[in-house]
């Protein structure tokens, strides 16, 4: 350096200097200053400079990961903005506290947070040479690192080069400020408050801050657990991270790490033998320790950003959607989710064995778990893969829950017919009331029977608008005239459900629905048209469907559904979660009816679900679903303790599911709710429940169960000379079931004979006049 230039270098740097000595109290002492430039007029204003600069440094709590939990306290996730967990000092080893004071600060805990005799060397050395070399404290280290954290947080990236920089005027101007800061802060924190602070704020790394984040990610320890040469390690990165990196510059990092355990040795707190033993050993790096895992990256991902979708939405993590992710990713918050392991399992394996991810198909599958009484949803899972890129079996697309804007539904077929079964129920219908099933008189396009319905029937706002006339087959022959409930529901007659929502009012079948939480994916109610009512044309979630199974098997009380169970701060502290109460909104009557009635898939001789009954006689209630063309199948169906709904069906085309290979097995026919759906149904439920107490489901009482136990008598009317019509709703109407004939013949009669007195739900067979007149004989 030119000594003209030394100089000048010389008289800038001296009102710092000055400024700095007063800090010390080396004035005050009677430091005897460098002569060059030295006028009292410049030591005036280096201490008025030094005055005016502020002195209460603010220090804030810590940017630090998240964790998302499991119900076993196992880690789901980890989001952060910065890979960092803060600890107390007690749970940081004492080599690790050892190491870093060694090669920092060996003085720390002997001066008051500026080291006189490091001040003195550095000015003198930077004086007469072109380094810079830094005199820097523990305490100015976390000044530093404090001040450099504020202005990142405030997204201000120059401030915070600033506060690291040691170069020119200015820097030596923020070293002044980040002194006074470090006085100022030695006067209201301890050393090992100091320490540990410094220690859970230092970048080592990998992405990784402060010690406990660095320990797990580079030893998969603690930093409780540290020993001498991984304690040595992380006091070495803390310099120089980039170059000192572990993992990307191992030699480098051995080399600096033997440097701190010599400083060690040198200021005696390890023995030389120690000292030998630990420089000649391995770096020691273990993997599986790194916690910085995203959702995207999760063994759950599906439902780890089902988990974020409904954290965006809690007002206690902030006021917007964009802050309240935020404090996710900063806020060291512990999210204790409902998620069970176990039962993700079970879904996993029973889907993936029937529905292959990535199969040749392209056919989907999903399932959801709830609670009924709770609304916690325990478990969810698909045949893919997590993947934002695509590709054969891989989606972002949650099949099962709402997540953003990545949902996805389906359409719900026949079972949303539990939803005409509770308005018919709410009107004040008995489980025994029978349906007047209207008879095939039309044909479809490709020649099968169907039943036509007009606007007589279907008259309100959810009926058929411009529509003439609406045409329902079935999947099998059904006879047309009065049918039980109960064979309706096990049987899935569409012609019967047809007939039972035009009779109660489509608007409010849907008005049913929408209380007991099923709508649209967007959350809209279910499109007001016959089809979507009756047949379940329209789209739903699984998660809304089982959600409203629930609802029946918890009695009628309806729980908004949820994946976490509680949040707390890293301290401990309880955060408010925002949960719509449980609301009754059906009587226990209802509910209980309606799940007596949807028994019958089981139990009825040609139920839909009569193969997949659950081990050991474990009473439960469900329902299949299939729709047009087998686009969508599914079995919903509950137990007291859990709910569970599976889809199985076209996520990415309009294909008819017939035909096909899937899991090494054939199907010929069309996929329906019994083929794929519902034996997974049972198998989920069988391995789930396996070792639970079994739980029936009450039974209703009063109205709704009215003739259920047929101890009440009725007189058979007489049905002599009516139509088939006429005499089947004549029975119907006092609580018989009327069988036969089915012709457009007068009735002659019936057996029993008119006025015999029977027991409700008796079946009574119409004759025609030569049958009856043979009967009589």
């Amino acid at each position: 350096m030119p000594s003209e230039s030394r100089v000048a270098k010389v008289l800038s740097l001296l009102g710092a200097f000055v400024a700095t000595s007063v800090v010390l109290g080396l004035l005050g002492a009677g430091l005897v200053l460098p002569a060059v430039g030295a006028t009292g007029q410049a030591t005036k204003e280096g201490v008025s400079m030094f005055k005016n600069l502020p002195g209460e440094l603010e220090v804030n709590p810590l940017n630090q990961q998240s964790r998302i939990l499991a119900i076993d306290g196992s880690t789901i996730a980890t989001p952060y903005d910065e890979n960092r967990i803060v600890v107390p000092m007690s749970k940081i080893a004492p080599v690790m506290r050892q190491a870093q004071v060694a090669i920092e600060d060996h003085r720390f805990y002997e001066h008051g947070g500026v080291d006189p005799e490091g001040i003195m060397r550095a000015f003198a050395s930077n004086a007469v040479s072109d380094s810079t070399q830094g005199a820097s404290t523990l305490t100015q280290q976390y000044v530093k690192v404090v001040l450099q954290d504020q202005a990142l947080k405030r997204g201000d990236k120059d401030a915070a080069a600033d506060a690291v920089s040691r170069t020119g005027t200015e820097g030596y101007l923020r070293k002044l400020q980040q002194l006074k800061f470090a006085v100022s802060l030695e006067t209201k924190m301890t050393k090992d408050q100091i320490l540990g602070g410094y220690l859970n704020t230092v970048y080592m790394g990998d992405q990784t801050y402060g010690v406990e984040a660095a320990a797990r990610n580079y030893f998969n320890v603690s930093a409780a657990k540290l020993n001498l040469q991984q304690a040595a390690t992380l006091a070495g990165v803390v310099q120089r991270p980039g170059a000192t990196d572990p993992i990307r510059n191992p030699e480098a990092a051995k080399a600096r790490r033997n440097v701190v355990i010599q400083r060690m040795v040198e200021q005696k707190m390890v023995t030389p033998a120690e000292g030998e033993k630990a420089k000649a050993s391995p770096l020691g790096l273990k993997e599986g320790g790194r916690t910085d895992q995203s959702c995207a990256s999760a063994k759950y991902a599906y439902y780890c950003y089902y988990v974020q979708t409904w954290l965006s939405q809690q007002p206690s993590l902030g006021k917007t959607p964009k802050e309240r992710m935020q404090k996710l990713r900063s806020g060291g918050l512990i999210i204790q989710t409902a998620l069970d392991p176990k039962k993700m399992a079970i879904i996993d394996r029973e889907i993936k064995k029937r529905v292959p991810v990535g199969n040749a198909q392209d056919v989907q599958s999903s399932a959801v778990m709830v609670e009924p009484g709770t609304g916690l949803v325990q478990a969810i899972g698909q045949n893919t893969e997590y993947s934002n890129s695509g590709g054969s079996g891989k989606t972002s697309v949650n099949y099962s829950a709402p997540s953003g804007g990545t949902s996805a539904g389906f359409p719900v077929g026949s079972a949303i017919k539990i939803f005409a079964i509770v308005e018919a129920l709410k009107q004040g219908r008995s489980i025994n009331s029978t349906i007047n099933v209207p008879r095939m008189t039309a044909k479809s396009d490709e020649g099968s029977p169907r039943a036509v319905f007009t606007r007589s029937l279907f008259n309100d706002d959810c009926g058929l608008g411009s529509s003439e006339l609406w045409k329902v087959g079935n999947s099998h022959a059904s006879p047309a005239g009065p049918m039980k409930l109960d064979r309706a529901t096990g049987e899935s007659v569409n012609t019967a459900f047809a007939q039972l929502t035009g009779e109660l009012g489509a608007c409010k079948v849907r008005d049913t629905m929408t209380q007991l939480g099923l709508t649209r994916p967007t959350g809209a109610p279910i499109k007001a048209t016959p089809s979507n009512i009756v047949l379940g044309s329209d789209s739903s979630s699984p998660l809304a469907l089982a959600n409203a199974y629930a609802t029946i098997a918890a009695d009628g009380k309806e729980c908004t559904p949820r994946p976490v169970r509680a949040i707390k701060t890293a301290q401990g502290k309880e955060v408010p979660v925002e949960v719509a109460p449980c609301k009754q909104v059906l009587s226990k009557d209802v509910a209980r009816g309606t799940a007596q009635l949807f028994h019958a898939p089981f139990t009825e001789r040609l139920g839909t679900a009569r193969k997949v009954k659950l081990a050991g006689g474990r009473d439960a209630f469900g329902k299949t679903g299939t729709t047009q063309n087998a686009i969508a199948s599914w079995f919903v169906g509950s137990t007291p303790q859990l709910t569970t709904a599976v889809f199985v069906g076209r996520a990415n085309n309009q294909k008819p599911m017939k035909g096909i290979s899937l899991g090494g097995k054939y199907y010929p026919d069309f996929i329906f709710g019994d083929t794929i759906a519902a034996p997974m149904w049972k198998e989920i439920m069988d391995a789930t429940l396996k070792g639970t107490p079994k739980k029936s489901f009450p039974k209703p009482s009063g109205s709704i169960a009215q003739n259920s136990d047929s101890d009440t008598e009725v007189q058979v009317p007489n049905t002599a000379g009516m139509t088939p019509d006429q005499a089947q709703s004549a029975l119907s109407a006092v609580g018989l079931v009327p069988i036969g004939p089915w012709g457009d013949n007068a009735v002659g009669g019936s057996n029993p004979k008119a006025g015999t007195e029977v027991k409700a739900g008796t079946q009574v067979r119409l004759l025609t006049p030569a049958q009856y007149s043979r009967d009589s004989e």
